[in-house]
């Protein structure tokens, strides 16, 4: 691996990912990488999303050629790589070594706000779809590799003082918190993925972060056995977050 720090954001679907990943792209010396396993978990798991064949046809799929760009020289020559990573884009049982290259980070939601918006847009909603329990084996790699607990963001504790906990995670990741990943321009990035169009709709709307409201409706009581799976599994990683 050559120098620089590569940023690794690990997080499931439904939460503030892109908004945090437009936070590090607009920083002048960040250059910021889109979902780049997306392609390749579309191909290995058929998964039927919007436009998949055209994101398959687009991206690189093959995973040595990934890891090996994802942990080689950082694009543009900056000296920081910010990776939007879901974690359901990590097979079961997939080998984890190449993480060690990265600064691996954690994003999570309350899962019932998850589920709300989840099942608004897919019929397939199950905890592995969460992503949940491939954050947790990430998380444990991670610690028991480095012997230290990694950052890990709560999207209501960001979405409430984002200064507070951008700055706090700056200070982990030992690079110099600027006032830009703050606020940028509305509309489409060059860092997004070809996939936008179908998914960042209110982020492009936006101007920073916004406050953070509670969902409103219920859960059908299929769903509401998933939450009850979901949990545990959060209230661990919650109760491991970065506070201020």
């Amino acid at each position: 691996m050559t120098e620089g720090i590569r940023v690794a954001m690990w997080s499931g679907p439904r939460n503030i990912s892109t908004a945090m990943m437009y936070s590090f792209d607009n920083r002048p010396d960040c250059f910021a990488t889109d979902e780049p396993l997306y392609a390749n978990y579309l191909l290995s798991t058929k998964t039927t999303h919007p436009d998949a064949d055209e994101v398959i046809d687009h991206y690189d799929t093959n995973l040595e050629s990934l890891i090996n760009h994802l942990t080689g020289p950082i694009p543009n020559g900056m000296p920081i790589w910010y990776q939007k990573h879901m974690c359901q884009h990590i097979a079961g049982g997939a080998n984890l070594d190449w993480l060690d290259d990265l600064i691996n980070c954690f994003l999570i939601r309350d899962p019932r706000e998850v589920l709300l918006s989840l099942t608004s847009i897919t019929d397939v909603v199950n905890l592995w779809v969460m992503g949940l329990p491939q954050q947790m084996r990430i998380l444990s790699h991670v610690v028991e590799t480095t012997g230290k607990e990694p950052p890990i963001m709560d999207a209501h504790d960001v979405l409430e003082n984002p200064v507070g906990m951008l700055s706090a995670l700056c200070e982990r990741l030992e690079i110099e918190y600027l006032d830009d990943m703050t606020s940028w321009e509305s509309g489409p990035r060059d860092c997004d993925g070809i996939w936008a169009r179908h998914w960042y709709d209110s982020v492009w709307k936006s101007t920073g972060f916004s406050s953070p409201m509670a969902r409103e409706g219920r859960l059908r009581p299929e769903h509401a056995i998933v939450l009850e799976e979901a949990k545990p599994l959060y209230d661990e990683l919650w109760s491991r977050r970065l506070r201020i």
